[in-house]
């Protein structure tokens, strides 16, 4: 951890408490100590000082709760190289933290995808990559007509005592559970998720309107990735899309990457859920920052091209896509600005897991987990939790 204290000084800071032009950011210990106007700052002394131009944004570190992979590396892999190569290059498009996310495939393999976070997380994350702040668990408890991409033949219906097990072996770093409501028929699971504090997400499900409100008093909070591999909108059963669009309980992932959603349907769903309640995504595989081509996720090979991944050309696999072009992708769909944007990446995912005292905003006090971005929203550089992560070189060739 960088022991001298880091002044990121001009741009527009959008704190939590509102935005500050031509403002300053100090870190120290990797927190944000102070923060305010230019003209509030009262000295530069023993502090490396950062100038950043006056068009250029400060914006929370983004969240990811839902990736698989990146960089060649998956959750799945059970290794701690993998999860050092997707914690290595996430600060790039502005993730500073994220949720570790498995696939439905045989136990042992889930198993030792579970204990490799778990041991990660005690004692193997690094300054300057973004943190792990657990487990996204995607399946197997799922729906097969729904399974997209999701392995048919390891499918487990909804089961407490498996999951009761699973949570022990991960050592309670289970913190989002991707299920189909309407096959846990009781639901012992969900009530059990919402007792532990732990998120239970309808996904791959064909639930009804109905199931989806029973669900939502046992304690069902979320839906993962609107739209995709779930029950539709219909004029006389509102299914799963009803349910995110009218349930106040509910917060909604979206993958903005306009091929799982059309921008114009990003677009209808921004109206109807509001920034209030969308958390934006990835899903995305070990595929994205890599080239076109074949890649495993779940055991499956999956083809990439021109940033689409199919498992056969009707089933999308995943994505490639960053969260820095989600971020953009959907303020260009819909008109909404970078405040919104902000709520969408940073503040909503950060107050889902519990942990917006110290993630999700700009505050005096919160971890330094930080990105500038320039006039055009291009990650200029990030900080994960007050260490350099990344920085934007000039005349880079990066893929944007």
């Amino acid at each position: 951890m960088n022991s001298t204290p880091i002044i990121l000084l001009g741009g527009t800071i959008y704190g939590e408490d509102g935005v500050i032009p031509e403002g300053y950011l100090k870190i120290e210990n990797g927190l944000i100590s102070s923060m305010g106007s230019k003209e509030e700052l009262s000295s530069l002394e023993g502090c490396e000082v950062v100038h950043v131009p006056a068009d250029h944004a400060i914006i929370p570190g983004m969240i990811d709760v839902h990736i698989h992979g990146a960089n060649g590396a998956d959750t799945m892999d059970g290794t701690k190289e993998s999860l050092d190569v997707m914690a290595a290059i996430l600060p790039a498009e502005g993730t500073t933290s994220f949720l570790a996310t498995t696939i439905t495939e045989k136990k042992a393999a889930i198993e030792v995808a579970l204990k490799n976070v778990r041991d990660y997380m005690e004692g193997h994350q690094h300054a300057g990559q973004a943190e792990i702040l657990g487990i996204h668990l995607e399946g197997p408890f799922i729906n097969p007509g729904r399974a997209g991409a999701q392995p048919v033949k390891s499918i487990l219906t909804p089961d407490l005592d498996v999951f009761m097990d699973w949570e022990r072996l991960s050592g309670g770093t289970i913190k989002l559970v991707t299920l189909a409501p309407e096959l846990d028929g009781d639901h012992a699971l969900i009530s059990y998720l919402h007792s532990r504090g732990i998120v239970a997400s309808a996904g791959h499900t064909s639930a009804t309107y109905e199931q989806m409100e029973n669900a939502i008093d046992a304690g069902l909070s979320h839906v993962t990735h609107l739209f995709n591999q779930m029950s539709g909108l219909h004029h006389r059963e509102p299914g799963v899309v009803g349910a995110a669009f009218a349930r106040p309980e509910l917060m909604v992932e979206l993958i903005a990457d306009g091929v799982h959603v059309k921008p114009e349907v990003v677009n209808i769903a921004y109206r109807q859920v509001t920034d209030e309640r969308f958390i934006l995504i990835t899903d995305s595989m070990r595929a994205k920052c890599l080239k076109n081509g074949q890649y495993d996720l779940g055991g499956q090979m999956v083809t990439v091209k021109d940033g689409v991944a199919l498992l056969d050309p009707d089933t999308l696999a995943g994505s490639v896509l960053k969260m820095d072009h989600a971020f953009t992708n959907v303020q260009d769909f819909t008109g909404a600005g970078i405040v919104n944007a902000i709520r969408m990446a940073s503040e909503n995912p950060a107050r889902q897991l519990g942990v917006f005292d110290r993630k999700g905003s700009l505050k005096t006090g919160k971890d330094a987990d930080i990105v500038m971005m320039d006039a055009s929203q291009k990650i200029m550089a990030t900080y994960c939790k007050g260490t350099l992560a990344y920085e934007r070189k000039e005349d880079s060739h990066e893929t944007d």
